[in-house]
């Protein structure tokens, strides 16, 4: 497998451009040279063949072959909410959701989450959330960018919620539906809201089920609050 790369650019077919600057460092980091092949994709669906022309000190010059329309998306556009989980463990989330097909990932502000974000603060934070998307997508193939959207409060969010997409909450609660009975329905997409570490408070958990998220199960253990939001998204994926 060539290496791939990202570039926030339109690609077109049989032409030559300058790679952006990440792209271009990374290209310079694997030490490549005139005539190795790499894939481009600019998150719009489809690859790119192409090879690198020339080697600057800054830049690097790419001729673009044709677009390969090849897609590895998941059968089901799962978007997951989440009560962020503290530093690494969020990093990991992005990363691995990524690689299992997240459609889109929201970062929430929860009662028990550890991480409180606002400001320049939330904005840098989504823009190292993007960099792992983005690198997780060149490693696993996917041609098509998950959205990291801003940091949201959980009240803030849960208000904007609308559409016809079905909803979920994970919950510990006796009773609940098994995620596995919902893993082969017929919606194309849907939403997943999952808990920090110590989950969603009780209020937090009674609010969203009165706006139209289905409480879920993903069975009797309790799981850290990446493991399980990355086993519904498995799971519905």
């Amino acid at each position: 497998m060539t290496a791939r790369f990202h570039c926030a650019v339109a690609l077109t077919a049989n032409s030559s451009f300058s790679l952006p600057p990440g792209a271009a460092r990374h290209v310079q980091v694997l030490r490549m040279q005139p005539g190795d092949a790499l894939t481009l994709f600019d998150g719009t669906g489809g690859e790119y063949a192409a090879r690198v022309e020339r080697m600057g000190r800054s830049d690097v010059q790419v001729c673009v072959g044709e677009r390969n329309a090849v897609e590895r998306e998941a059968t089901r556009a799962v978007h997951l909410a989440v009560g962020m989980p503290a530093n690494e463990r969020m990093d990991w989330l992005v990363e691995k959701a990524t690689e299992l097909g997240v459609a889109s990932i929201q970062p929430l502000m929860t009662a028990h989450a550890v991480l409180r974000l606002t400001g320049e603060r939330a904005d840098k934070k989504r823009a190292h959330w993007e960099a792992i998307a983005i690198a997780a997508c060149e490693q696993c193939g996917r041609n098509r960018v998950p959205e990291i959207h801003p940091v949201e409060t959980f009240a803030n969010w849960l208000t904007a919620q609308a559409g016809d997409s079905p909803r979920f909450i994970l919950s510990l609660a006796e009773g609940t539906r098994p995620v596995r009975e919902l893993a082969q329905n017929e919606h194309r997409s849907a939403w997943v809201l999952s808990g920090p570490e110590g989950g969603l408070s009780p209020t937090e958990e009674k609010d969203a089920i009165s706006r139209g998220f289905a409480p879920l199960s993903l069975g009797p253990r309790v799981l850290r609050a990446e493991t399980a939001a990355l086993a519904a998204l498995a799971f519905l994926s």
